[in-house]
């Protein structure tokens, strides 16, 4: 363990007080609402019916992925995630570059989901100050404990699957026309360059069964539970995605969903369920939130972690005594979240987003190779899979994304560089 890793000298340490339940409904909130409300449009934009394809990839890389994550959470039981199995594993920069890809990422997906959520919500011209007092309040849930996180994801995470429901039984219950999704042409037609987009974008749905990784130091038995939570998040919304994605495209058609700037609502009203269109809007605001709660408090953690061995400023790395939580780090987030949303719309992120979490996936799967026979719990096929996956996705992805990723990396890297050169400096 490196110096640091239990905590900053004098303070407090984080409470263990999630159990399997927790960490799995956890995981659930975090892909739910980020997928389902926010993904399926700009990837049938990318691959028309092919989507399905680019969902069922999406799927696997992230299945690989998954059980990478697991396989170090085992070993690695604390905050962090795969900055702190880089770290340990394959050395600091490693360490750093997961770190700051999903530092970087998820800020830009917290501020999306906040805009996500103020879209279904707010009064038309008052979307950023809803979005920034949505930020407000969440951020505020968290500094009171991680088990008023996890309280609170359950309550959302539960309304967003009945929601769910509904939109896949206006479905079933409307008789739709399939032939489209039927024929292989269909699923093919828009080339498997747009296939991969979509799964690229589509990827950023999954990205949050990892959640319960970088909140190792809050979770009861981590060595079991975190690998049992990552399993069973994960295929809850790969069971989730895969209906309603069937149902949005059989309803509304490839070209539809791709325009649709509220695709389930659209779903409904398809279907002759307009009376549900409220519930489906209630549904959106839920989800996004949901994913906004578990945004806030993972990327907490990374920071958290980052701070104790000097990536980031030393006191983000600062726990509150009385709730056991990174309070600095989480204010800190949540402040720059919402500086984000009330001056830059990022709704459109995705790609950025999918960006920097696969190339921090990328690192899991390097890191989860490099383990030993006794830490090891899947084969090493499947993280040389995760790991080519990542690379093939990123490459994928729109060229927006890819060169604002690489900017934004290099940025990093340079800081890093100096900061580094000043502490020899002092030394010397």
């Amino acid at each position: 363990m490196t110096a640091g890793a239990a905590g900053t000298p004098g303070s407090p340490e984080l409470s263990r007080a999630l159990g399997l339940r927790d960490a799995t409904v956890i995981g659930v909130a975090s892909m739910v609402g980020a997928g389902v409300f926010a993904a399926f449009a700009p990837a049938a934009r990318a691959a028309g019916d092919g989507l399905l394809i680019g969902l069922a990839i999406a799927a696997v890389i992230a299945f690989a992925n998954a059980t990478s994550s697991a396989q170090l959470a085992a070993q690695y039981p604390r905050s962090g995630g795969t900055y702190v199995y880089g770290r340990e594993q394959l050395g600091p920069w490693w360490g750093f570059l997961a770190g700051w890809g999903f530092v970087i990422g998820k800020t830009a997906s917290c501020a999306a989901m906040a805009l996500t959520f103020a879209a279904y919500v707010a009064p038309e011209g008052w979307e950023r100050l809803v979005a920034a007092l949505a930020v407000a309040a969440l951020a505020g849930v968290n500094l009171f404990g991680v088990t008023r996180t996890a309280g609170l994801a359950a309550i959302i995470v539960t309304v967003v699957l009945l929601v769910l429901a509904v939109v896949v039984a206006s479905g079933v219950a409307g008789a739709l026309p399939g032939g489209g999704l039927l024929d292989p042409s269909g699923l093919v037609a828009e080339g498997w360059y747009g296939i991969m987009q979509s799964g690229g974008l589509l990827f950023f749905a999954f990205a949050g069964y990892a959640r319960m990784a970088t909140m190792g130091e809050e979770v009861r038995e981590p060595s079991r539970t975190i690998p049992r939570a990552i399993v069973l998040a994960l295929g809850v919304a790969v069971v989730v995605y895969a209906a309603v994605g069937v149902v949005a495209l059989a309803a509304l058609g490839a070209e539809a969903l791709g325009a649709s700037a509220a695709p389930l609502v659209d779903v409904v009203r398809a279907n002759d369920w307009a009376w549900a269109a409220p519930l489906v809007r209630i549904g959106g605001a839920a989800a996004s939130l949901g994913a906004l709660l578990a945004l806030i408090a993972g990327v907490g953690r990374t920071s958290l972690a980052m701070a104790r061995e000097r990536d980031l400023p030393a006191p983000l790395a600062r726990v509150g005594a009385r709730f056991r939580v990174p309070w600095v780090s989480e204010a800190s987030v949540a402040l720059v979240v919402i500086v984000l949303v009330l001056t830059v719309d990022l709704r459109g992120a995705i790609g950025f987003s999918s960006f920097g979490v696969l190339l921090y996936y990328l690192v899991a799967n390097v890191a989860a190779y490099t383990q030993g026979r006794d830490d090891r719990r899947y084969p090493r096929w499947l993280q040389v899979l995760g790991a080519i996956g990542c690379l093939v996705l990123v490459a994928t992805l729109p060229w927006t994304s890819v060169v604002a990723g690489v900017a934004v990396f290099a940025v990093g890297v340079v800081g890093r560089l100096v900061v580094l050169a000043l502490r020899r400096r002092s030394r010397g």
